[in-house]
């Protein structure tokens, strides 16, 4: 049972990227999907969520408008797309699945994202 980010990369101010999440061993459209990132040194950010049962999404405050996550059921994949990338931007991403399981939606993703189980994570750097 393992989650995989993977997407990242080094990409210039302005740019943008799209993460992908991909499990194995379970099937990912059965859970609350989300994403959280880590910069070195600071603590674990939530960034979005995507509910398993009606697609439905959430955003932290501070990443609504550039950031866009979206769930592809036939693939099984979840994503993060992130426009107009910032410095600040740069941490390792990771994708995490609500611990409360199948079914799930993205009630308390704030409290679950630093809980849930996840897998490797990707690197996005932003620099010029």
């Amino acid at each position: 049972v393992q989650l995989q980010a993977s997407g990242g990369g080094l990409v210039q101010p302005g740019g943008s990227l799209r993460l992908s999440c991909a499990a194995s061993g379970f099937t990912l459209d059965y859970y609350a999907t989300g994403w959280f990132r880590q910069a070195p040194g600071k603590e674990r950010e939530g960034v979005s969520c995507i509910s398993s049962t009606d697609n439905s999404t959430y955003y932290a405050d501070s990443m609504k408008g550039r950031f866009t996550i979206s769930r592809d059921n036939a693939k099984d994949m979840v994503y993060l797309q992130i426009e107009s990338l910032k410095p600040e931007d740069t941490a390792v991403y990771y994708c995490v699945t609500n611990p409360a399981g199948v079914l799930s939606d993205c009630s308390r993703f704030d409290h679950w994202y630093r809980y849930g189980s996840r897998g490797q994570g990707t690197q996005v750097t932003v620099s010029s």
